[in-house]
């Protein structure tokens, strides 16, 4: 039978690719091997732990409680592992990362890495752009987005909603919106610099999740999310941000959340890395540094947990 620690881990990265192939491919690993473990472990919990047809794959309830004790338990062992050796690790990493989530986000665990490793370099790299990791010498970059299939690793870290925003204020004089379809009599707020109209995606049907984009007419476009925000709160108009870009606005009620119902599926965040580059130094303890701390950092009450 399969070590119980090594079934754990093979479950944690299945969960994190959204497939048994998927994990099977990062891991090196055969089809199945990687369902034998996953076998495994729903022998010993006497439980589904996900749900896998030809066409649907979800992780359980049951299999939500065992994935998040499971990464407790091998972090930590992990960690004790690592012991004295964090001293010893010494390089440097170069990472990318949107602008506005890497300050918030990010930042703070490059921090407390450098703190945590004080022989590694850290580069820092926030653009709104994506960058190629090997023509740009870039070992780590976090994206925002559905990832397509390509030689590179990647650990999903959680994921973020597309919210839709107004100040107390803009709507104490206009009618909240309770469809998307409302938005063409409301000012709106755009993140492009092509110009004045948008389209922004919403869910159509909940029961098909079929998505429709609306187009909204902005009154003021700008190319940063912050100052668009800035814009919402000071009464300007609708805004239709990431939920991560407003945590704090949403908790002291200087935003509200509006046409929640209709929010499209959540977009899901990544660390995407060279495997090849992926050498046991500073670049994978500042990966096995980072992951849990943006797992907790990303997942909030106004982002739903993986």
């Amino acid at each position: 039978m399969m070590d119980r620690l090594e079934a754990m881990s093979i479950f944690v990265t299945v969960v994190d690719s959204g497939s048994l192939a998927g994990a099977a491919r990062r891991l090196g690993l055969s089809p199945a091997t990687v369902t034998r473990a996953v076998t495994q472990l729903e022998d010993t919990a006497g439980e589904r732990l996900i749900e896998r047809t030809t066409r649907r794959f979800a992780v359980t309830e049951t299999g939500e409680r065992h994935v998040s004790t499971y990464r407790l338990m091998l972090e930590e062992l992990a960690h004790l592992e690592a012991g004295a050796q964090d001293l010893d690790i010494s390089g440097s990493v170069v990472i990318t990362a949107p602008e506005l989530f890497g300050r918030m986000k990010v930042m703070p665990v490059i921090e407390k890495f450098l703190t945590a490793y004080p022989r590694v370099q850290v580069r820092v790299l926030l653009l709104n752009r994506l960058v190629d990791l090997v023509g740009e010498g870039v070992d780590i970059a976090v994206r925002l987005a559905d990832l397509p299939d390509s030689s590179m690793s990647a650990l999903r870290v959680g994921e973020v909603r597309r919210l839709t925003c107004a100040a107390p204020s803009y709507l104490a004089e206009h009618p909240t919106p309770t469809r998307p379809a409302d938005l063409a009599n409301h000012r709106c707020i755009g993140l492009n610099e092509a110009g004045a109209q948008e389209l922004w995606p919403y869910l159509e049907n909940t029961v098909t999740n079929r998505v429709r984009s609306v187009r909204v007419s902005c009154r003021i476009a700008l190319n940063s999310a912050g100052a668009a925000i800035d814009a919402a709160e000071r009464g300007m108009g609708i805004v239709r941000p990431l939920s991560y870009q407003v945590e704090r606005q949403l908790a002291e009620g200087a935003l509200v959340d509006i046409l929640a119902q209709y929010e499209p599926d959540p977009i899901p965040v990544h660390l995407v890395f060279q495997p090849r580059r992926f050498d046991g130094g500073a670049l994978r303890a500042f990966i096995d540094f980072a992951v849990p701390l943006l797992r907790k950092s990303v997942i909030s009450k106004f982002s739903p947990p993986l």
